[in-house]
């Protein structure tokens, strides 16, 4: 903890600084369904992310970082307004919600005079005006033309913070787009929890292939900055909201729907920052919900008490320092509406170095939405529309059913797993007696952070997350009628 202190005391200072002089640029690159560990500098054999990569080897690479919830809307409000996404009333859901009263880190740095906007995705979705939306944008002013059209715009020497959002790699997918572009499939590594088959090999390589689109946006923002003489002022961000559109990933609170890539660059603003640690990698527990704190910090501006998150000061200027998280949590309430009544499938998760915890509220629920309705609930990852539900679903009685279990049967109140042994999540230990200690400890560590969060789910409540509008496609019916 002292070396901790120290790192931030230095942080702290090296700001203190900058705040006299030019605060940084904010440049904020989210991908839609990007999850870990699919980027050339994580390993990945087949995908390749040089933008991605460069900002890793020249910025600090971290490798635990997790989202509030594997979902679009709550995800990317957790990450807007620093908190964890059940204080933020009915935007823990998708298709909802935010409310204008929780403060977002972009207008906070409107206010102190940061030019700030937005290209393609960011907030949501959902239905602003009912937050009180009106004039305002959370993420800043939308601009069609991009990052050029907005420093175009961008008042003389003012600082900017832009997001820049995508719409890759979320579904649908042009069938074999992957191999097509040259991927080798043979090469695809399939996690265990499906088979590996030709066709699910090549619909993961159909994802990459999204995410290469991605990370080429990313590169020509990085140009422009380069062209500018923008980029060593620019603190870059890169990231996704949560894991990719598959079974048991998105919408899942296991380590591939909830853990995402995550590098950030800081140029030459931290003079002081050893030029050693450059391309050094953080192995310690990060939440997107630290990102809006840090923002904030790199500006000069105070941290609103309502905000959960940490800035990451520490964590940039050496990032082989200690964390001050020692473990992260996370969860889920309503993604799409795939059951009777619209209910959610609500669950918390907790993660150690070792360990992952996983609480189930409602365990009667279907998971992925009641069957054999499911196939039809989603229009994002529904049957027909997505190659490896596909194939799993019509495999159920076959040799898929394990994969069909895994990914769509109904789940237990409690579920622990080694991540040391079973870094895929098959082997549930929150029924043997060997791990009975390490569960309980697990689940009071949970408690203590839902609790201290203010989470309704810590005292018994919750049910105000099923009964809060749901304005999305896709809504449960009923396929025998």
């Amino acid at each position: 903890m002292l070396q901790r202190s120290l790192l931030a005391l230095f942080a702290l200072t090296t700001l203190a600084g900058l705040a006299g002089a030019e605060r940084p640029n904010i440049l904020f690159c989210i991908a839609d369904d990007w999850g870990w560990p699919h980027a050339s500098a994580y390993g990945d054999p087949v995908v390749e992310t040089p933008a991605f990569d460069r900002i890793a080897r020249e910025g600090v690479l971290f490798e635990h970082a997790y989202v509030s919830s594997p979902s679009c809307t709550p995800s990317r409000n957790a990450i807007l307004t620093g908190q964890y996404h059940w204080r933020l009333g009915p935007g823990a859901n998708l298709w909802s919600w935010l409310d204008v009263s929780h403060p977002v880190y972009p207008l906070l740095l409107e206010e102190a005079g940061y030019h700030v906007g937005s290209w393609r995705k960011s907030w949501g979705p959902g239905k602003l005006e009912l937050g009180g939306y009106t004039d305002k944008h959370p993420a800043g002013q939308p601009y069609p033309g991009g990052l050029q059209s907005f420093l175009d715009a961008r008042p003389d020497e003012a600082p900017f913070c832009f997001w820049l959002g995508s719409h890759d790699p979320h579904r649908g997918y042009k069938l074999a787009s992957g191999r097509a572009s040259g991927m080798d499939i043979d090469r695809v590594k399939v996690p265990g929890f499906y088979p590996d088959v030709q066709q699910i090999r090549s619909d993961i390589a159909d994802y990459y292939f999204e995410v290469q689109r991605f990370d080429r946006d990313v590169a020509a923002a990085l140009q422009l900055l380069e062209d500018r003489g923008e980029l060593e002022k620019t603190l870059v961000v890169i990231t996704g909201d949560h894991g990719m559109p598959f079974p048991r990933c998105k919408s899942n609170i296991y380590e591939m729907g909830v853990r995402v890539p995550l590098a950030i660059r800081w140029g030459s603003e931290l003079k002081g920052r050893p030029q050693e640690i450059l391309g050094g990698k953080f192995s310690g527990f990060v939440s997107l919900t630290d990102l809006a704190p840090t923002f904030l910090a790199a500006a000069g501006l105070s941290t609103p008490p309502v905000m959960t998150g940490q800035a990451l000061l520490p964590e940039l200027v050496d990032s082989s320092g200690e964390s001050s998280r020692e473990h992260v949590v996370y969860g889920m309430e309503r993604h799409t509406a795939g059951r009777p009544g619209h209910v959610g499938y609500p669950c918390r998760g907790v993660r150690t170095p070792s360990w992952s915890y996983i609480r189930n509220y409602a365990p009667d629920r279907w998971p992925a939405g009641d069957p054999p309705q499911y196939a039809d609930c989603d229009p994002h990852t529904g049957a027909g529309k997505a190659v490896t539900k596909t194939w799993i679903l019509e495999n159920r009685e076959g040799d898929g059913e394990q994969f069909y279990q895994l990914c769509f049967g109904k789940r237990p109140a409690e579920e622990l797993y080694d991540m040391q042994a079973d870094p895929d999540q098959l082997n549930n230990l929150a029924t043997n007696p060997e791990f009975a200690e390490q569960k309980i400890k697990l689940a009071r560590l949970l408690d203590e952070d839902l609790a201290s969060s203010g989470d309704p789910r810590a005292t018994g409540g919750g049910d105000e997350f099923d009964r809060y509008p749901y304005f999305g496609g896709g809504v449960w019916r009923d396929t025998k009628e």
